[in-house]
């Protein structure tokens, strides 16, 4: 895990880091800030064509090997156009031909007509034909969809969690007494949680919260919806199933199909985050650019295969096939999109804060990194009992990798349609916050809540 101070990047943009802040600011007039213009059109198939090398270049920053796919779909979408043209080539000259016809018809040239018809016969040939043809080039679609999110230039390069930059600590890390132990044995002490009938109901990583275990879960939801309703933020409450359009919007599809749940009778998917549904309220729409930002926030339960996970890292509620959380969604000015990355970040640290909870921002690298975003930070809290970071939130940047997707769009002062920037962050996912408020309250006679709780709990203490 690497530890960073201050970071420049190129000369239109750089990032400041420092022990309190972490300030976008965006260097230059306007017009010198080519590298963010340029990859406000990023994974649209034109800037693919136009900038190969690049797209190369900041698809290996992710660790995507598969890199001859590019030269593919350029390949693909040149011949798909040239074919186009083609075809719209012979329907024109056919029309012509069409109108011939009924002028010589008029005339009474019969012999011109029989021409015509002779030459219609061969367009119509060519026409079909390059109709046909057309079908092998048009899965360039299918392909592009295929393609990861370009990472933004700041992404630190690397494989691994390892890799990860820690932008900066925040808390206190309590000191727990030697007969401190970890959540998983505060729940039964406590009797928070039963997931012996949670597997006997559904399965392993389905719990089944009760009495005050089933309180404090829906405590800290209010709380958290609250906390973003009052910061402005919208509240939704969305299906929890959706179909496949919405599931490859955002793009879970084709990218995790593998950890979604699947109802294959109907083709729907249970989601496995509020982001899915919410951010598609939006799609194939143009809103107004006064609009902008939109901001959205939505609790859902979430469900999650997390297919492969063993040992410790599945003990308790480390983690489960579903959970609760709470998300925040923003549709921004592209130009802004950075900004509001960091106020989001902002967002999420303040309420750690009241949760009175150790705390570290990670900037991911680029191995680390999901399939969508083009810039995430992680949140991670510090589990005193087990003596671990456990991430709880994730705050990303999509610039227009979703929204060219989706099509939602605005209008700007010259009346050009432009795709939005989409973000999101957990704000915050639940388990892992449980987690660790059980175990770094812990005291002999029960568990200390947070002041900010009290009120939403009806408590102060868990016993």
């Amino acid at each position: 895990m690497k530890r960073i101070g201050l970071v420049y990047t190129d000369q239109s943009v750089f990032y400041l880091f420092h022990q309190r802040h972490l300030c976008s600011i965006f260097s230059q007039k306007d017009q010198n800030l080519t590298f963010a213009k340029i990859f406000n059109k990023m994974l649209q198939v034109n800037f693919i064509k136009q900038n190969v090398e690049l797209v190369k270049e900041r698809l290996s920053v992710k660790n995507f090997n598969d890199l001859s796919l590019v030269d593919e779909i350029v390949r693909l979408h040149t011949l798909f156009i040239a074919t186009k043209a083609e075809i719209e080539h012979y329907k024109m000259l056919l029309n012509q031909k069409n109108k011939q016809i009924s002028i010589e018809m008029q005339k009474g040239n019969s012999g011109l007509v029989e021409e015509c018809k002779v030459e219609i016969a061969k367009l119509k040939k060519l026409y079909n034909e390059s109709s046909e043809e057309i079908n092998n080039y048009s899965h360039w679609q299918d392909l592009i969809l295929k393609l990861p999110n370009l990472p933004h230039i700041t992404v630190p390069i690397g494989k691994t969690p390892e890799d990860n930059e820690v932008v900066r600590e925040g808390g206190i890390k309590p000191i727990l007494p030697a007969t401190a132990t970890p959540h998983w044995d505060l729940i039964k002490k406590y009797d928070l949680v039963d997931f012996e009938t949670g597997v006997k109901i559904t399965g392993s990583g389905f719990p089944l919260y009760k009495g005050k275990g089933a309180k404090l879960q829906r405590a800290l939801i209010q709380y958290f919806l609250d906390y973003n309703i009052a910061a402005g933020y919208t509240e939704y409450l969305p299906p929890l199933m959706v179909n496949e359009a919405t599931a490859y919007g955002t793009g879970q599809l084709p990218d995790k199909e593998g950890q979604m749940y699947h109802a294959t009778a109907d083709g729907f998917y249970l989601i496995p985050t509020a982001e899915v549904p919410v951010t598609n309220i939006y799609r194939d729409e143009i809103v107004k650019e006064n609009e902008l930002p939109i901001k959205m926030t939505a609790y859902t339960p979430c469900f999650r295969r997390e297919a492969g996970s063993f040992g410790s890292d599945v003990r308790g509620l480390n983690r489960v096939h579903q959970f609760d959380k709470v998300e925040i969604i923003q549709l921004v000015h592209p130009d802004k999109s950075y900004i509001v990355l960091e106020e989001m970040v902002a967002h999420i640290e303040t309420l750690l804060n009241t949760l009175q909870l150790p705390y570290r921002i990670l900037r991911l690298c680029g191995g680390d990194m999901g399939f969508t975003s083009a810039l995430t930070y992680d949140f991670e809290v510090y589990s005193a009992a087990q003596q671990k970071w456990l991430e709880v939130s994730s705050v990303s940047n999509f610039e227009t990798f979703q929204s060219n997707r989706m099509k939602i769009r605005f209008k700007d002062e010259s009346n050009k349609t432009q795709l939005v920037h989409s973000l999101n962050g957990s704000s915050l996912a639940l388990p892992r916050i449980v987690a660790c408020l059980l175990e770094n309250n812990q005291t002999e006679t029960g568990i200390n809540l947070p002041q900010v709780l009290h009120t939403y709990f009806g408590t102060t203490t868990i016993h």
